[in-house]
Order: structure tokens, then sequence, then C-alpha cells
């Protein structure tokens, strides 16, 4: 598919921040899973580069070829306080070029938004921690506490060849750290014609399943009982189909407890699934939170059309609240019953931690500063992060890449979505509320 770009507006007339971003995605890193990736290593350079501009010793580490994280190590003003990772990651999901409306690694520029994959999962968040980097260093300045910065491979496939590599062999890298910030947490939403802004303070376990049905191989013209394709399907459907109850965590239930103080509605009289969708854009995130949900991915079976093949599989993204990955399993195997392998391809922790506490406060703090009076919620991520990995070395982990973004941005579909893109004023805003942070906490 031909593209025709709009024409692009001039470096000078563009914020640091979008000339980061839109640098970013012009590296195409996608990360197809189960170890296909076109890379990271070219991005972590650029990366790299920037930090080596500001004086910093970045170091670059990789896995395997081609998959490489970077960490460097700011010193504060205070380096007695605990030390705070800030992190992202440089890889993304792969786009079908056609289905979009611009060549999605090409960092097109209209409309007055940044569009392309990576433009918010997650290379906006990376071109913030960089601006704000070099805001603070560059006019001289220091943090006030050490920072960690980290900017990993592979998260898109659970962060095995990148923060999952570094916690487990170089936990060194950080020492001293007991707090963390990154993605998918500090946006706006919109509540009753009112901003809110949504903190990640904890994000459901994932388990990646693939099903597995066996048959007897056959020609495709016989009456044929025994088919694997047919086996499949019929447990696929009933997981796929398959109503998970609501239960709600500390979290949703703080979450939604101000959604209804907000919309001045009476939770015991309005409930959670309507709270939820009365969050509007936001609610594909928070809705999802309230319950396990476990949504095929794909199929495999086959090799010609008149042949019945032995063997089918699919592919099963399961995640469930945290605490219930055992009970979660149990039931998918009673769903389907014993004649259905399940086989655990990746599995990783939920995790939780409370809405309080200095960083909290400082977060909160300081959004009020760059906008006043918007009200800070906590909120269950329904997908995860780098942080699960982090939280294996005592780190806690939560979701703050701050955006100010208009009501009618469907924010949560832009993740993994077709035509990704993100405000330019919303990467200016978060530059800003990120400097102050990093500045003053």
């Amino acid at each position: 598919m031909a593209f025709t770009a709009p024409d692009q507006p001039a470096d000078s007339e563009l914020d640091l921040t979008a000339r980061l971003a839109r640098d970013l995605i012009r590296f195409d890193t996608s990360n197809y899973g189960e170890g296909r990736s076109n890379g990271e290593t070219d991005a972590a350079e650029y990366v790299a580069a920037h930090l080596r501009g500001l004086g910093l010793e970045p170091q670059l580490f990789d896995s395997e070829p081609g998959r490489t994280s970077v960490v460097a190590r700011v010193r504060g003003r205070d380096s007695s306080r605990s030390a705070l990772v800030v992190h992202g990651h440089l890889d993304v999901v792969p786009a079908d070029a056609a289905n979009w409306s611009v060549d999605p690694f090409s960092g097109v520029i209209k409309d007055g938004l940044l569009w392309g994959r990576g433009a918010v999962d997650m290379k906006n968040m990376d071109a913030m921690i960089l601006a704000s980097l070099t805001d603070i260093i560059g006019s001289g300045g220091a943090p006030e506490r050490d920072l960690v910065i980290a900017f990993f491979a592979d998260e898109e496939a659970g962060g095995v060849l990148g923060s999952g590599y570094l916690a487990r062999t170089h936990p060194e890298l950080f020492e001293g750290a007991t707090e963390a910030i990154s993605e998918v947490g500090g946006y706006s939403i919109t509540l009753a014609g009112k901003r809110a802004y949504l903190l990640q303070t904890g994000e459901k376990a994932l388990i990646w399943v693939k099903l597995v049905a066996t048959g007897s191989a056959g020609h495709g013209s016989r009456v044929h009982h025994d088919n694997a394709v047919t086996r499949l399907a019929e447990a696929v459907a009933k997981v796929g189909r398959h109503t998970w109850p609501i239960r709600l965590t500390d979290t949703t239930t703080q979450l939604l407890a101000e959604v209804a103080r907000i919309l001045d509605v009476d939770p015991q009289q309005v409930g959670p699934d309507e709270l939820a969708l009365a969050t509007g854009t936001a609610s594909g995130f928070i809705q999802a939170s309230l319950r396990t949900t476990t949504n095929p991915t794909g199929l495999t079976a086959g090799y010609k059309h008149n042949v019945i093949p032995d063997t089918a599989e699919a592919l099963i993204d399961i995640r469930s609240l945290p605490g219930e990955e055992d009970a979660v399993l149990a039931e998918i195997a009673e769903l389907i019953g014993p004649d259905i392998q399940i086989v655990i391809m990746h599995r990783d922790i939920g995790l939780e931690t409370e809405f309080g506490g200095p960083l909290v406060e400082a977060v909160v703090e300081t959004l009020g500063r760059h906008d006043p009076g918007a009200p800070v919620l906590p909120y269950l991520l329904s997908a995860g992060t780098d942080n699960k990995a982090l939280s294996t070395l005592g780190i806690k982990g939560y979701g703050f890449a701050p955006l100010k973004l208009p009501a009618e941005l469907d924010f949560p579909a832009m993740f993994h979505g077709v035509d990704e893109r993100v405000p330019l004023d919303a990467l200016v805003f978060g530059r800003r509320v990120l400097t102050d942070l990093l500045s003053s906490y």
C-alpha cells in the first residue's frame, strides 16, 4: 500500500519530545513473539547516544543478538534516598500497513498528532523520559534522588529477553531502588465532563497458553468423528464465550467508589460494569480489570483442504486477577475437558500495591500543579508491564506516563490498535509533568 505523507513540520517547529518519539517510531522494532523480532538494537543505540550527550554512561545489554536493552544511572542531589527506576520498552507489536491510513513506521505528524506504531505503546514515554532528563541535566541540575533509567527489549513478549533477563542476570543495576514508574498510567479520562487522571497501581497476571487437540488424520471426504479441528473449535468457543464473574480487588473497589462520587451516583444502586462503562473511553481498560479474561488469539491446523489433520492448536491470552492464576487454569481445564492439552507458553504474576505513600503523594501533587482540580484515581491495569520483572527485586511499580488528552480521543483503543497516535500537546504536557516529578521527588 502506498502512502502520501502530508508536509511535515521542521524540527525547529517541534518540541524535543515529539522529535524523539518520531525518530524512535521510525525504528521498526516489531516483536512477533516466540523469539521472532526485528530487534531493538538500532533504537537502543539511538537512546544510548542521547544519554551520552547528557554526560551519562549508558550500558547496553544483549540477551540475544539484536535484543538490546539500555540502562543508565543518574546521580541525584540526595543519594541517601532510595533510587527510582524510570523505564520504558523499545519494542512494539507488529502493524499491518494495509489497515493504516499512514505508514505505521514513518512517524507522520498531522492534525496536531504524532502517528505511528509506538506513538502510545510506548515510544511516547521513552521520548518523555529522554526529554525530561535533557531538561534536568541540560540546565546543570540533577534529580532529587538517584534514577535508574532503563529502556528494555522484549516487553511485548513478556519481557523474557529484556526486563526479565536483566532482573535475573544483572540485579546490581537496580541496587538501592524501591519504586518504579513506567507505562499505562497517568493519562487523563473524562468523567461527567470533568477531567481526572488514572494512576496504575496494579496489573493483572499474565498466562499465555496453547490448547492442543489431537485426533486421527484422514481424507477430507470421510465421515470422521475423531476430528482434531472440530474438537479444538469446541474448546476454543467454550473458553472464548465463558463469562467470568466480577471480583473487585482493593484497587478496583477504590476506583469505582471514586467514579461513583464524581458522577454523584450510589454505588450500591449502580453496578460495577455500569460504573466502568461510565468512564467512557477508559472503560476499555477498566471493565476488563473487574474480572478474568480469556481471549483466543490464534489458530493453527491443517496443511491441505482435503486432509483432516491429526493436530490442531489455539493460542489463548489469559489475564487473571492477582493471585487467581491457579484457580483460573483449573477452571479452564474443567471447562474444556481432558481431551484438550493445555501448554503454558508464558506465565507471569499479577501485582497490586497501595494507593498511598510518598511517591503516590508526589504524583498527585505534581499533577495538581499542572492541571489544578483534576482528581487522581487508582486503577488496575488489565494488561501487564515490565514492572512484573522489577517486582522480583522488591521494586514497587506504578504506571505513570502523564498525558492530558482530549475527551474525544479513545486512548485505550490506541494500544495495539490501528492508526495509533498521540496529541503533540499531550507530549509537551507529559514532558513538563515528568520533569517536575523527577526534579522534586
